[in-house]
């Protein structure tokens, strides 16, 4: 019996994923990756995070929705914070790569970024016209 479960997530680019992944330390393995979970069963996914405990996290496209959803063995989570902390970090990472990319392509400059002690973050972006 597989002990796999799948949470839905509104993470729809691939590139943008891997970086807020990247930001939060992690290195995720593309293409066609095996995730192990309890005793050594595995699922596959286009993304994956190897654990040492052997219990990794995976991220799967989902063509009906066009999202990556996060697969994993849950009862194996050793991650410092709990799963759903876990996609809220992820989720504010990628939210902010995608603002910053937006920003860039509409001629916008980052001038301040500030981090509040509740885990917010504040963006000032400026644009000169000419």
């Amino acid at each position: 019996m597989s002990h796999f479960s799948t949470v839905r997530t509104e993470l729809r680019d691939r590139q943008t994923l891997i970086e807020a992944l990247t930001d939060l330390g992690h290195e995720p393995s593309e293409g066609s990756q095996p995730v192990r979970g309890y005793r050594g069963q595995t699922v596959t996914a286009e993304l994956a995070i190897v654990q040492e405990s052997g219990a990794d996290i995976g991220f799967r496209l989902d063509p009906a929705t066009g999202s990556y959803e996060l697969v994993t063995d849950l009862d194996l989570w050793k991650q410092p914070v709990p799963v759903e902390r876990f996609l809220a970090q992820l989720s504010q990472r990628y939210a902010l790569r995608t603002i910053l990319a937006a920003t860039r392509e509409e001629g916008f400059q980052v001038s301040e970024q500030i981090s509040h002690h509740d885990g917010s973050l504040e963006l000032v972006v400026t644009r000169w016209d000419a």
